[in-house]
C-alpha cells in the first residue's frame, strides 16, 4: 500500500521505516520541498522510501498518517488541502499539547471538543481514526518493547476506516485493540497522554504505557 505521512520528526521517520520494513511503499511530507530531514531518512529507507510536501505525501497515500506536532495540525492540513484527504484513512496520532507556559504540558482543546474531532471537522470528507497517541515512537512500531502485551485505544466515525487501522496496528505487532466508536470519544482518549508524560517526568523513564484490564 502507498502510505503518505504529514510530518518528517522521529515520530514520522520511525513510522516510516516500520511501514518500509512491512512492504509498504512511505512518502514524508513537510512545508517545503527538499526537507533535510526527510530527504534523509529517504535515502537511508530504501527505495520505496521518498519525500515531498504535504500536498504529494497527500496525493501518494491511500492511507495517510498525522504526525505533525498538535500545534502544528490544523495548519498542516490547510497547507496540504483538504480535499486531497477526502475519501482515505487519516490516522492521527497527533496531540493537543500545549508548552507554551513550560512543563508540564497541558491541553490546547479537551472535555468538549478534541484535537481528532477539529481534524475532522477540516478534512470533512476524511475518515479520521485516533490511535497511537499515548505510547512513544518504538512503541507504536514495537507493542512488545515493554516485555508486555499493551493496549491501544482507537475512535473514529468511519467502521471500515476503524477496522483498516486495526489492521495495520495488528501487522506491527499489536493485539489489544480497542475501538471505542466515534471520534467523540477522542476527548477522552487524548488527556491520557498527560498522564503518560506527567509519569515519564517523574519516573525519568519512558517505557511505560497503559494497560486496559478487562474481564
Amino acid at each position: 500500500m502507498n502510505i503518505g505521512i504529514l510530518g518528517t520528526g522521529g515520530v514520522a521517520q520511525t513510522l516510516g521505516t516500520k511501514l518500509v520494513s512491512l512492504g509498504h511503499a512511505v512518502k514524508l511530507g513537510s512545508r517545503t520541498t527538499g526537507n533535510e530531514k526527510a530527504t534523509a531518512w529517504a535515502a537511508q529507507a530504501g527505495p520505496t522510501a521518498s519525500h515531498g510536501t504535504f500536498a504529494e505525501a497527500a496525493d501518494f497515500g491511500e492511507l495517510l498518517i498525522l504526525a505533525t506536532l498538535g500545534t502544528g495540525t490544523l495548519d498542516a492540513i490547510a497547507l496540504t488541502g483538504p480535499d486531497r484527504l477526502a475519501g482515505k484513512t487519516v490516522i492521527d496520532l497527533t496531540n493537543p499539547l500545549d508548552v507554551s507556559q513550560g512543563m508540564p504540558p497541558k491541553l490546547f482543546v479537551g472535555h468538549t471538543d478534541s484535537l481528532a474531532e477539529m481534524v475532522q471537522r477540516a478534512a470533512p470528507q476524511a475518515h479520521v481514526v485516533k490511535a497511537l497517541n499515548i505510547v512513544s515512537a518504538a512503541q507504536m512500531v514495537d507493542p512488545t518493547s515493554t516485555g508486555s502485551d499493551l493496549d491501544m485505544f482507537i475512535a473514529g466515525n468511519d467502521a471500515a476506516a476503524r477496522q483498516q487501522v486495526t489492521d495495520l496496528l495488528k501487522s506491527f505487532g499489536w493485539k489489544n485493540i480497542t475501538d471505542f466508536g466515534g471520534i467523540e470519544s477522542a476527548r477522552f482518549l487524548e488527556p491520557l497522554v498527560l498522564l503518560w508524560v506527567h509519569y515519564g517526568m517523574k519516573t525519568g523513564g519512558w517505557a511505560h504505557a497503559l494497560k486496559f484490564v478487562k474481564q
